[in-house]
């Protein structure tokens, strides 16, 4: 109770660990490399173990005890001061010397003096400075909760992110084995076409070279996919070369947005997103400094008082006590108050002209994110349609050239262009997943609501 008397903490948003209801610490996650980490279990241990929602929070816990410290401010200060001391006094002249004397010899006799004092301040009033200062550390305190908020959103979606470039390098692999086998397929058939003497040498060699690539674009992709575990797993807070177990990802359909005006949208994140909360509180807190500084020029009005007891090893004790009003008027500080208040409000300029700048930002993010959306949205059914399109080609193509209807060419290009297909509605797919958690972040409402339910 002592270390927090004001209890200042409980003023500082949550940790990283309880971000969100949880019936076990969400920080002790079992790490068994037999358990499927789902996309909750990736989110908690990237809030848990990155360095950058510690900070945050830790400047939160920091600014609570300046508020405590501004708190203080209204109680007395209470001092106790004590000397021990010993002397020996004699006097002398030029006719005598004069010494205390004991027994009937002259010698001086040693004084020990012991003075306990007991000082009381108690400032009443000093034209709102004191407020200014409570009020400012307040709002600082409000602004580090702010900026712990977004700090959080900003490495939720990064944990998201990594999240999903994990599966879908994945997925991208798997479609280059895909498109591996088809081109092993084709050259099958080139050699065996060859071979009868139905097809020129030159169509083996397309297939062969073709086959060549579609392998080497397979070991690629493989390699991006071992890429993007190590960059989750180094999000995450551990090594690389850590044995990940990931869940896949409920990846639903995007379906038809709910149709919002962007202006509408633009307004919904001026209301909820922390950074801009965080701006607004430092300027609030800007604003109360400029008024603590201009209380340096008013006079402070304070209630003071002593007891003091003087103890000596001779019979004269003395007690003494003092109990009073002291006004302090500053009248000359050396100019250092003007240059207070000067610094204050250009300090304020400065904390309102990143808000203005802020608040264009947020606009900007908020437009840039729904339009991205929106092209995923359609970029997305446009891949489904040329998929289906692309296999239908290749099909026919390759039963053409097997019927010895059609040519190494078509059949080819036919097998490229549904490799390409494949691509581009994974990524297509993926792509409006992460777009969906930017536009949740770019509106100040990514939580753990913003994953898909299964």
């Amino acid at each position: 109770m002592l270390d927090d008397p004001f209890s200042t903490t409980r003023q500082v948003s949550q940790s990283p660990g309880k971000s969100h209801l949880a019936l076990e610490d969400p920080c002790r996650l079992n790490k068994d490399t037999g358990h499927a980490w789902t996309m909750v279990d990736v989110i908690d241990q990237a809030l848990c173990s990155n360095p950058q929602t510690r900070q945050a929070w830790a400047n939160a816990r920091f600014q609570a005890g300046q508020v405590g410290i501004a708190k203080s401010a209204y109680l007395p200060t209470v001092t106790l001061n004590t000397s021990v001391s010993r002397s020996m006094n004699s006097a002398s002249s030029s006719l005598q010397i004069t010494t205390i004397s004991s027994g009937g010899g002259a010698s001086s006799q040693p004084i020990n003096r012991f003075t306990p004092v007991v000082s009381l301040n108690y400032l009443l009033y000093n034209f709102g400075g004191r407020e200014a200062q409570l009020e400012s550390a307040q709002k600082t305190l409000e602004a580090s909760n702010w900026t712990h908020d977004a700090t959080l959103q900003t490495v939720m979606f990064a944990a998201i992110q990594a999240y999903y470039q994990v599966f879908a390098t994945q997925a991208a692999a798997e479609a280059a084995l895909v498109s591996e086998k088809a081109g092993n397929e084709a050259l099958n058939a080139a050699q065996k076409r060859y071979e009868v003497g139905a097809a020129a040498l030159a169509d083996a060699l397309q297939a062969k070279t073709a086959f060549a690539q579609a392998k080497l674009n397979r070991q690629k992709t493989e390699g991006d996919a071992r890429v993007a575990v190590g960059s989750l797993a180094n999000a995450l807070g551990l090594e690389a070369d850590y044995r990940l177990n990931i869940a896949p990802p409920f990846l639903p359909k995007p379906d038809a947005e709910q149709d919002t005006l962007v202006h509408g949208l633009i307004e919904e994140a001026k209301t909820l997103r922390p950074d801009l909360a965080a701006a607004e509180a430092t300027v609030k807190a800007a604003e109360a400094n400029v008024k603590a500084a201009e209380a340096g020029h008013l006079p402070s009005i304070s209630l003071i008082g002593n007891y003091g007891y003087n103890h000596t090893s001779l019979p004269s004790d003395t007690q003494s006590w003092t109990i009073g009003m002291q006004v302090s008027f500053p009248l000359f500080t050396g100019f250092n108050t003007t240059y207070q208040i000067r610094s204050a409000e250009e300090q304020l300029e400065v904390k309102r002209a990143n808000y203005d700048q802020l608040e264009q930002s947020v606009s900007l993010d908020v437009w840039r994110a729904y339009q991205l959306l929106n092209t995923a949205h359609e970029s997305f059914k446009s891949s489904e349609d040329l998929v289906a399109s692309a296999f239908q080609s290749e099909r026919v193509a390759m039963g053409r050239y097997k019927a010895g209807a059609g040519n190494i060419i078509d059949l080819l290009n036919a097998q490229s262009s549904h490799a390409n297909a494949r691509l581009q509605l994974i990524q297509a797919q993926y792509t409006w997943l992460t777009q969906k958690a930017q536009l949740a972040q770019a509106l100040g409402r990514l939580d753990f609501s913003s994953i898909p339910a299964r």
